[in-house]
């Protein structure tokens, strides 16, 4: 399953009928899908290893047409080169379109994996492109149960293709299926997280969020300009007023059909597992998920730090974040506790995100940071990170604050507790084997500070503390039952979420708990 994890980016964009919209290009309802590339920046954070977009153009003999490649948003639709750009989009001018970012584990490093999937069909409602954000858990079912079927084959080793199955399979037949329709028969066969953008020839469009809200998923709508992300950022910065901007409710879908936008429900959704790793490492922090800002929750997660720090405070001690994500909680956690935030760990910003890049983190994690001796040397560091999930980057941090900043002490301060579990709904931590705190501690199990300072000393830290778990629900504001924290506690909110763990717990030694790993 390695290679079939998913934590993507997806967004739309739809003029409807009616005046020019004031965000329409040019005032031409035909080119807002010069849109998409602009909307995929603001949410390259949640993938860089390739981008794609699908337009429908009612006037062009290839109705719907869709245009990815492997590389970030600015590679693929070169946007360095203005000329090239433009072009680029005057090929490919629509008056709807869906765009995706991929994430940087997904499959294999080419351009077949990239997505919108688009299937033609020569009956435009059997045409049709998505764009899928999440990771389904009970995959490997779904997959043996087409295989089964005579004459199916598979192309490709990813979840989107079998998704792009049962679409075709619910699309069959002389019937003229409702989108609606098709998202129900969905919604019953799917396990895990889901969100997706959905374009056919018919000009139909669908952006519908799995009945569990796994995975954030945000529109909004002035005038007759629609579009929608998987976060606000994107909208609000493409103009979108703050007021207008909603999140898709879990188990309902934005639906666009004969030039008429409706929210509908096509899954009962009796309970939440919004995914609290949104708020504290993936999204951008000026997002706001579900009603929740992601800045004020880290801030939250500072001051929680900060009044369960008891490490000795002096003059010569400060607080360094590690950039970018933890710095909204380090900023926090040093004006609570009265100690000097400063940026001691300078970010190489061309370097990707570690966490989302799957080969040599180590060697990039020396890349990306740079310490500086003139403000650490000497000094007390309080490094803040935001997680630790493999421990890769943080020995290397820790190894680099005190070889080349001259730092006396490092104590380490995770705004996360410790990540015990894989995921098996879109974030990249796929294995028992992949992570550091199974190695001392099993789900359930008080943490102590005696396993805190085994685990410190294997990272080369003066001193470890983790953040509480009661803390996530309140700094996040929602209820610990509406939050999907399976990485922390194993309480998978799915039963494929729940065999797999299972399955993965077989292959540890003397699981659980997995200390055959301890070293």
């Amino acid at each position: 399953m390695a290679d079939l994890f998913h934590e993507c980016g997806i967004v739309a964009i739809y003029h409807l009928p009616g005046e020019v919209n004031r965000l329409a290009p040019k005032g031409d309802p035909a080119q807002v899908s010069r849109h998409i590339p602009r909307l995929l920046l603001e949410i390259q954070n949640r993938g860089q290893l390739a981008a794609g977009m699908t337009v429908y153009r009612p006037e062009h003999p290839q109705l719907i047409d869709t245009y990815k490649d492997v590389g970030t948003v600015t590679e693929v639709f070169h946007l360095n080169h203005q000329a090239e750009a433009t072009a680029l989009m005057d090929k490919y001018a629509g008056v709807a379109a869906i765009g995706h970012v991929r994430y940087a584990t997904c499959g294999t490093d080419d351009r077949g994996n990239a997505q919108p999937f688009e299937r033609h069909h020569i009956e435009k409602h059997k045409w049709f492109s998505f764009g899928f954000n999440g990771q389904l858990a009970n995959y490997q079912q779904l997959k043996q149960e087409i295989l089964s079927e005579r004459n199916f084959h598979l192309a490709r080793d990813t979840d989107t293709e079998v998704l792009m199955h049962l679409i075709c399979q619910q699309l069959s037949g002389d019937r003229l299926p409702a989108l609606i329709d098709v998202l129900t028969h969905l919604s019953q066969r799917l396990d895990g997280a889901w969100n997706m953008v959905f374009l056919n020839a018919l000009g139909e469009m669908a952006v519908a969020r799995d009945p569990l809200g796994i995975r954030p998923l945000c529109y909004a709508v002035d005038g007759n300009l629609f579009a929608a992300a998987s976060e606000s950022v994107a909208l609000a910065n493409l103009g979108f007023r703050q007021e207008d901007i909603r999140n898709v409710p879990p188990g309902h879908a934005v639906l666009i059909q004969n030039g008429k936008l409706e929210v509908r429900q096509f899954a009962r959704s009796e309970k939440r597992s919004h995914c609290f790793f949104e708020w504290i490492y993936f999204a951008n922090v000026a997002s706001t998920l579900d009603e929740r800002s992601v800045y004020l929750t880290r801030k939250r997660l500072g001051e929680e730090l900060a009044h369960q720090e008891t490490l000795a405070l002096d003059d010569d001690t400060i607080v360094v974040p590690v950039p970018d994500t933890a710095k909204a909680a380090a900023d926090s956690m040093a004006f609570t506790l009265k100690v000097p935030s400063v940026e001691g760990l300078m970010r190489n910003r061309y370097m990707g995100r570690t966490f989302i890049e799957g080969t040599d983190r180590e060697g990039k994690a020396r890349m990306k940071y740079t310490p500086l001796p003139e403000v650490l040397g000497g000094k007390r560091v309080i490094l803040v990170e935001d997680t630790i999930v493999r421990s890769t980057t943080m020995k290397v941090l820790i190894s680099q604050l005190k070889d080349r900043g001259k730092a006396k002490e490092v104590h380490v301060r995770v705004a996360c507790p410790p990540i015990l579990a894989p995921c098996f709904y879109g974030i990249d931590m796929s294995t028992i084997a992949q992570l550091f705190a199974p190695r001392f501690l099993k789900p359930g199990e008080p943490l102590t500070a005696e396993i805190e300072a085994r685990m410190a000393d294997v990272i080369g830290a003066d001193s470890l503390r983790y953040l509480s778990f009661d803390s996530i629900a309140r700094s996040v504001d929602l209820p610990g039952a509406a939050l999907c924290q399976a990485c922390l506690n194993a309480q998978y909110p799915t039963t494929a979420g729940k065999q797999l763990y299972q399955l993965e717990l077989n292959k540890v030694p003397n699981a659980p708990g997995g200390r055959a790993y301890d070293k």
